[in-house]
């Protein structure tokens, strides 16, 4: 059986810290990321299963906050939305 993901701190042992630059910054795990493609590539296909896309929308709640986050620590001047 597939478990259902449906909160992003589900995926809290995915989270990987990258040095870009003179910055250290929040990123998907190599496998995470691929996961988050292939269920997109499905989507694209409209093959995405209900616990598919659980998965994919805690994965992009995720994405939308390590974004966030990253664009406040380079100083983004468009993060207080």
């Amino acid at each position: 059986m597939v478990s259902i993901l449906k909160k992003p701190s589900s995926l809290i042992h995915e989270i990987c810290i990258e040095k870009v630059d003179r910055w250290k910054l929040f990123k998907f795990s190599e496998s995470l990321q691929h996961r988050m493609e292939l269920l997109l590539e499905k989507k694209k296909a409209d093959r995405l299963m209900a616990e598919e896309a659980a998965e994919l929308d805690a994965i992009g709640e995720l994405d939308r906050i390590f974004t966030h986050i990253n664009a406040m620590m380079v100083g983004g001047s468009d993060v207080n939305h």
